[in-house]
């Protein structure tokens, strides 16, 4: 009987942009300077030689505004002026996807989703910051609702709170509600729209799912 191969971690390169999807990265030279100034653009997770899921990832830099709220990459730095101060040389997290096989973050192979692809992705990532000489890694975290999540590329609460981070501020995000009334119509395919009728159908309160977290974690310690 065959034996599954391990799914293996390391960072991207300049090697991998060839053939790893890049959706949500940025325009290939911006994303090289970005291997150039600080090591790498995100963590891959690889089964055998083929690229199955990532969690992207810049330096941190105080006072990002994103051009087009939640519709741009820059939006996973782009954190509330009552944010408390975050810590210095910190790597902020971007999107996450696992199962993306393709260009298309919305084309997800199910077979990879619920192995723990996930979870590994982040504490490989605590790792190669800390070796890298960042100080902290902060991120946004939204709630366990899976078509949120599968959405905006994001990973939930209980992951980040798992893995040593501090929710350091709350807030409501007004454009995150107004996507769950577009996808109640539709808007992001029929897909989307049965996933949240599911939860709405069980008392998920909309507003409640548009709350997002904006978490911390030092790194003067081995990541757990």
């Amino acid at each position: 009987m065959a034996t599954a191969t391990p799914i293996s971690y390391r960072a991207l390169t300049t090697r991998d942009l060839a053939f790893v999807p890049l959706q949500c990265q940025g325009e290939p030279e911006e994303i090289r300077a970005r291997i150039a100034a600080c090591g790498s653009s995100a963590l891959l997770a690889f089964d055998g030689e083929r690229c199955v899921a990532q969690l992207q990832f810049r330096p941190f830099a105080p006072g990002t505004r994103s051009p087009r709220g939640l519709h741009d990459p820059l939006y996973w730095m782009d954190f509330p002026p009552e944010t408390p101060a975050l810590p210095a040389r910190a790597l902020a997290l971007f999107c996450y996807h696992v199962g993306q096989l393709e260009g298309d973050p919305d084309s997800r192979d199910r077979r990879y989703l619920g192995r723990g692809i996930g979870q590994a992705l982040l504490r490989h990532t605590l790792l190669w910051a800390r070796d890298q000489g960042f100080a902290g890694v902060v991120a946004k975290g939204l709630a366990p609702s899976w078509p949120v999540l599968q959405y905006m590329g994001a990973m939930p609460w209980p992951v980040y709170e798992a893995h040593g981070f501090r929710a350091v501020h709350t807030y409501h995000d007004a454009d995150l509600r107004q996507v769950f009334d577009e996808m109640l119509i539709g808007a992001y395919g029929a897909e989307r729209l049965r996933e949240l009728e599911a939860e709405v159908a069980q008392g998920v309160d909309l507003a409640a799912l548009a709350q997002v977290r904006v978490y911390a974690r030092t790194l003067d310690a081995a990541p757990e």
